[in-house]
């Protein structure tokens, strides 16, 4: 995991937030499941831009970046499967450069298992494991009680475990 460069101790710009944090949404957007990623994130900075300034606290950008981007991650998513299912499946969209690289053989089965869990838990997951947030902070972005994210953590857990033993064998 790379670290985001570190900000200035005044109120950091918009250009700066951007320039540390812009890679991190986009990978966020991607192993939460959204097939355009990038456009999550652009998305997700343009409404930073219009509230930067309603923010409570310099601190408070980044958190609500991740908010905005589980939130529209988890739209598309609803989104598309609507759509599916009223057209005929398209053919697969072409994967970013972050998700290629992500999607090697060694990870090939355990990025399947993450893909067959919930939303729900998928996001926990990658929010607790990948950018390593403390439960508080997971509970904010996903928008439910601490308690509901040691929830879906924990059955996470148990059924990544299922799934790859049964890939084991």
């Amino acid at each position: 995991m790379t670290q985001a460069p570190v900000l200035s101790r005044e109120r950091p710009t918009f250009a700066e937030i951007f320039a540390a944090h812009y890679s991190a949404m986009v990978r966020l957007a991607g192993l939460l499941g959204a097939d355009d990623p990038e456009d999550i994130a652009q998305e997700a900075f343009a409404r930073l831009h219009l509230r930067q300034a309603r923010l409570r606290d310099d601190g408070a950008a980044v958190p609500y970046l991740r908010s905005i981007v589980c939130n529209l991650t988890r739209n598309r998513i609803r989104h598309l499967r609507l759509v599916r299912l009223r057209r005929p499946e398209p053919p697969p969209p072409e994967r970013s450069s972050e998700q290629a690289f992500l999607i090697t053989e060694r990870h090939r089965d355990l990025l399947e298992a993450v893909g067959r869990l919930s939303r729900r838990q998928r996001e926990a997951l990658v929010l607790r494991y990948w950018l390593d947030l403390s439960e508080r902070e997971i509970a904010d972005a996903m928008g439910v009680s601490p308690g509901s994210v040691k929830s879906h953590t924990s059955r996470a857990i148990a059924a990544l475990g299922r799934a790859l033993e049964e890939n084991d064998d």
